[in-house]
């Protein structure tokens, strides 16, 4: 019987929770972008008091952004210090810092890393979810 070689990483943070927090992430993501693209921001029309019309609209997109932002935020937080470095070692290695043969070395690094709150500094990353799908490619997880 034949064996075939294990991986030499083993990731306690499971792929699908991985996968979910990139769908998340890029969720948050394209909404900042969808409104830019849409030149909206700029658009300002004023009934004839001089107020603007739309002042309220946004509001529940807004709400809506934030509970997405929320949710993503607790998923991270509710990580072990395990998983939450193993999270940061992922965008790491697709972000380029790290290849896959330096898996090791970004996780130490990770776990080595002196910050208060991972979900802050993950989600202080435009591109987040795609880092994480690059990672998670590049392990081939």
């Amino acid at each position: 019987m034949k064996r075939t070689p294990e991986k030499e990483w083993e990731l306690t943070v499971g792929p699908d929770t991985v996968r979910l927090l990139i769908l998340k992430a890029k969720a948050i993501s394209a909404e900042v972008n969808d409104d830019y693209a849409d030149g909206s921001e700029h658009e300002v029309e004023f009934d004839g008091e001089g107020h603007d019309i739309h002042r309220h609209d946004g509001l529940a997109e807004e709400e809506e952004e934030d509970l997405r932002a929320r949710e993503l935020r607790a998923l991270i937080q509710d990580l072990n210090v395990d998983e939450a470095a193993e999270l940061v070692a992922l965008v790491w290695l697709g972000r380029g810092d790290y290849d896959a043969s330096e898996w090791a070395d970004a996780l130490t690094a990770a776990r080595q890393r002196n910050a208060r709150s991972t979900a802050r500094y993950l989600m202080g990353m435009p591109m987040l979810g795609d880092y994480l799908e690059e990672g998670l490619e590049a392990l081939g997880a």
